[in-house]
């Protein structure tokens, strides 16, 4: 019997740099039912003629304009032809028995829609960059173990989502979660994209399992600055869309204390350059911490009738009880302290 076609799927704008250490370490996978979707994002770099003349079995779809993470994935997704679809960043490189692993863990469980890989900083550190996602109240998502020693997190175990740093997605999943015109959220461009995925499946009965033996390592944040203002806008912007779109009421109301105390950590971490907003004001002035935070919201209630639109399309397809979804946090939850800190 035939093992599954797996399709993965590669966004690349401006990664001639690094995508060649990718698209080879996918050639070097234990695992051969692969079929390798590249998305060029109207890249300026030479990516284009790189990939096509060095990698001429990669299925090499291109756009005119940066269609953003979202729109850009949405595009390789409809062109994917795989039982199984794995979403791959250009700056990563897969040990070879990683996508083998994540096929297998998946496989134990139906209602496994999505298998999460252990991420590992390609810096030498031997640190985690995530191990799936950890959740907030007020949308808020971040890598589980992000910065901590690798010797964590050795267990096979599920977790809230993946990262679509590197993960496997059901194929059967993403059709059942997807809304009408689009699988990622096009609106959010970029950044959150996940956990919005992830709510989406959650509430849907969806569940994610974690391999630890699936081993990747990231460049983080090579297409884009770690800290840059953009990136803080959207994050900040799509983690509210996210509570929107999912949340029960009662979640609503009490995110927005569980923000208040998270830009009250913040704050404290901008003065004492910890965290990621620590990080931020070593790279810009703190008043535009302030001026990124107040745009990101404004953005986000012009935004608000569309995301509205969409959360009574999720919530037609919510199976799980609104217990049920505080038991989320409480398994998989980061406190405001925790996450406003961590970089």
């Amino acid at each position: 019997m035939q093992e599954p076609l797996i399709s993965i799927i590669i966004l690349n704008w401006n990664g001639k740099k690094v995508i060649e250490a990718c698209l080879n370490s996918v050639k070097k996978q234990s695992y051969k039912n692969l079929e390798v979707v590249v998305v060029d994002n109207a890249s300026s770099d030479g990516s284009r003629e790189f990939i096509s003349k060095n990698f001429p079995e990669v299925k090499l779809i291109t756009s005119r304009v940066n269609l953003g993470f979202d729109g850009g994935n949405n595009v390789g997704i409809k062109q994917a032809k795989g039982e199984f679809l794995m979403m791959l960043n250009n700056d990563t490189l897969l040990t070879p028995n990683c996508i083998e692993e994540l096929k297998n863990s998946i496989q134990k469980d139906k209602r496994f829609g999505a298998c999460a890989s252990k991420v590992l900083l390609d810096g030498g550190e031997n640190l985690i960059d995530v191990a799936g996602l950890a959740i907030c109240l007020d949308g808020m998502s971040i890598g589980r173990g992000r910065l901590e020693n690798n010797d964590k997190f050795q267990e096979e175990e599920e977790v809230f989502f993946a990262s679509d740093c590197a993960c496997l997605y059901r194929r059967e999943m993403i059709e059942d979660i997807r809304l009408p015109d689009e699988i990622y959220d096009e609106d959010f461009f970029a950044y959150a994209d996940e956990t919005d995925m992830g709510w989406r499946a959650r509430l849907a009965g969806w569940r994610c399992i974690y391999n630890p033996k699936a081993i990747v390592y990231h460049c983080h944040s090579a297409s884009t600055s770690n800290y840059s203002a953009f990136k803080a806008f959207l994050v900040e912007r799509n983690r509210i869309w996210v509570a929107i779109k999912s949340f029960p009421l009662s979640i609503i109301l009490l995110g927005l204390l569980y923000t208040f105390k998270r830009y009250c950590f913040q704050a404290y971490g901008a003065l004492l350059n910890r965290g990621a907003a620590g990080k931020f004001t070593q790279q810009a002035p703190k008043a535009e911490l302030i001026k990124i935070l107040l745009k990101a919201h404004i953005s986000a209630v012009l935004g608000l009738p569309k995301m509205l639109r969409k959360r009574r399309l999720i919530f037609k397809k919510k199976c799980i009880s609104n217990r049920e979804v505080f038991e989320l946090f409480k398994r998989f939850g980061m406190s405001a302290k925790e996450i406003s800190l961590k970089e």
